[in-house]
Formats: C-alpha cells, sequence, structure tokens
C-alpha cells in the first residue's frame, strides 16, 4: 500500500511542480528560471516544516510522512531534501560536510548536466 501512497503523492507533486512553475513564469516572466526557483524555494519551506512537525508530534503517521515527503516532495523537487539535507548537517556542526554537500550537489552536478549536454549535443 505504501508503494502506491508513494507513487499517488508523487503524482501529486509532478503536477503541482508543473503548475506552480508555471505559475512563477507568467507572474515574473521567462529572463531567468524563476519556475525553478519558487518551486526550489517552496519546497525547501516545506520539507523542513513537514519534517520537523512530523518527528516532533505525532500530527502525521510514518506512513503518510513518508507519502508526503519521498512522494509529494519528491516529485515536486528534489532540492528540498539537498536543502534538508543540509540545513541538518549545520545544525550538527558538521560545517566541513555542510559545506562538502554543498559543493557536490551544485558544482558536480552542474558539471554532469554540462556534461549530458555535451555528449547529447555528440550524436
Amino acid at each position: 500500500m505504501q508503494i502506491l501512497y508513494l507513487g499517488l503523492f508523487g503524482a501529486l507533486g509532478c503536477i503541482s511542480r508543473y503548475l506552480v512553475s508555471g505559475w512563477a513564469h507568467a507572474l515574473l516572466g521567462r529572463s531567468m528560471p524563476y519556475g525553478t526557483l519558487t518551486v526550489n524555494l517552496v519546497g525547501s519551506f516545506l520539507l523542513g516544516f513537514i519534517m520537523e512537525v512530523s518527528l516532533k508530534s505525532t500530527f502525521f503517521s510514518p506512513e503518510f510522512r513518508i507519502a508526503l515527503t519521498v512522494g509529494f516532495m519528491g516529485g515536486f523537487t528534489t532540492f528540498s531534501t539537498f536543502s534538508y539535507e543540509t540545513v541538518r548537517l549545520l545544525e550538527e556542526g558538521s560545517l566541513v560536510l555542510a559545506g562538502l554537500n554543498i559543493l557536490l550537489n551544485v558544482a558536480i552536478c552542474i558539471f554532469a548536466a554540462s556534461l549530458g549536454i555535451y555528449l547529447a549535443r555528440q550524436i
């Protein structure tokens, strides 16, 4: 049943990403990727909020928390997970690991995207 919830919530997250991104582009224009920025900001806020509430209370069942965080938020944006995990590392005082996490997730992923673009253009 958990897999069904993940799929359902993932689909809802994906649709929400499309709608929020489109709304941001309509409101702010397309001179910059405002849709992605808006999704990442909203997703980071929501994941932080959901995780904090669900881990400090019984407001969400563990199954519903997984459906919301892995399913919906995973479909909405994975940047939210990166942001949440980086904050947790900072809170634990793991500045080096937090910095490494930022470096690897941003710089290396940009490199990977560039490599993918380059290879696709060679075909």
